[in-house]
């Protein structure tokens, strides 16, 4: 039982932060302590059966988990710093939901072949030619972080192919629109990038909490890269006259404590897709999938409910 209310918990912040007691009517003493989402760590679920492979498309070999079955697909996009072994808190209650899910892992990342370091393709047709050598039509799709970036590629080019796309913390680092550079600028101060990965990647909250969680996301993160990534292009320009051409339902999803994307630079992405929703995941960083999952996992079966399985 104690799993459920932790979960009940996680889901209920999805609606916003909220304060217990009445701080106005008689001061911080009247004040209730607010829940703490991460006061019991939220183990790994036991794994589903899945099929791995690693398969040929133009130019490379991509390092494939693919749960089977004949529901509707769900295409996980990992971060920069993961791979296809990054979504353990996902892959089964999606399949259990009734969902196909596929993770892959890009060129240079864990299992699939490397670049040469100058010629990394374009992510978004390597994502296209491994759907078609999957025989699968239409598609959802969920990204996080820098995964963000390659769906926002794919869903300019091909919306029409996709159920349902969910971006989770993307900042978006290669729109070519100069005030959101700079708003990007502004954001990731200089030497961020040399910050260990855990600061940049997991909120506070959560690093204060659950150190062996910490330490089993750190154990993928060092795996996750495995050779040169570099020369990765893009087949479009995304930009603002561009990105208006996404029809597919779409859902952003941002942690309140996100250091490289902050929900108010996500909104400059979310305003410029007819109909968008988008929630934002108190306490979290750059990881809620991993950070706070029960949560993560609802809105995502809730959006997918109500899109995927109508394609």
């Amino acid at each position: 039982m104690q799993m459920d209310r932790r979960l009940a918990l996680q889901a209920a912040m999805l609606g916003g932060v909220t304060l217990a007691g009445n701080l106005g009517s008689s001061g911080p003493a009247s004040a209730a302590l607010p829940q703490d989402p991460f006061e019991t760590p939220v183990p790994i679920p036991p794994q589903v059966d899945l099929k791995e492979s690693l398969i040929e498309i133009p130019g490379t070999r991509l390092w494939v988990r693919d749960t089977g079955g004949a529901g509707p697909v769900v295409v996980l996009m990992h971060p920069v710093s993961g791979s296809a072994l990054m979504w353990p808190y996902q892959i089964p209650v999606l399949a259990k939901a009734g969902y196909r899910v596929i993770a892959y892992s890009r060129r240079g990342h864990y299992g699939s072949d490397a670049t040469d370091g100058a010629n990394g393709g374009i992510p978004s047709d390597d994502l296209g030619a491994l759907m078609d050598r999957l025989g699968v039509g239409k598609f959802a799709i969920l990204a996080g972080a820098a995964g963000c970036s390659v769906t926002l590629d794919y869903a300019i080019s091909r919306s029409d192919r996709l159920t349902a796309a969910i971006f989770s913390c993307g900042s978006f680092s290669g729109i070519a629109d100069q005030g959101y550079i700079e708003l990007g600028k502004r954001v990731l101060f200089n030497g961020f990038e040399q910050m260990p990965p855990e600061f940049k990647e997991l909120g506070p909250s959560y690093r204060a909490a659950n150190p062996k969680g910490v330490e089993a996301w750190l154990e993928l993160e060092h795996k996750a890269v495995t050779g040169q990534r570099g020369g990765v292009k893009t087949a479009n320009k995304a930009d603002w006259t561009t990105i208006p051409r996404i029809t597919a339902p779409t859902l952003f999803i941002a942690g309140a404590a996100d250091l490289y994307a902050p929900p108010s630079q996500m909104r400059h992405v979310v305003k410029r897709i007819t109909g968008a929703e988008m929630i934002v995941i108190p306490e979290c960083g750059h990881s809620p999938h991993w950070e706070l999952p029960g949560a993560f996992n609802q809105a995502v079966l809730s959006f997918l409910g109500r899109h995927a399985k109508a394609g």
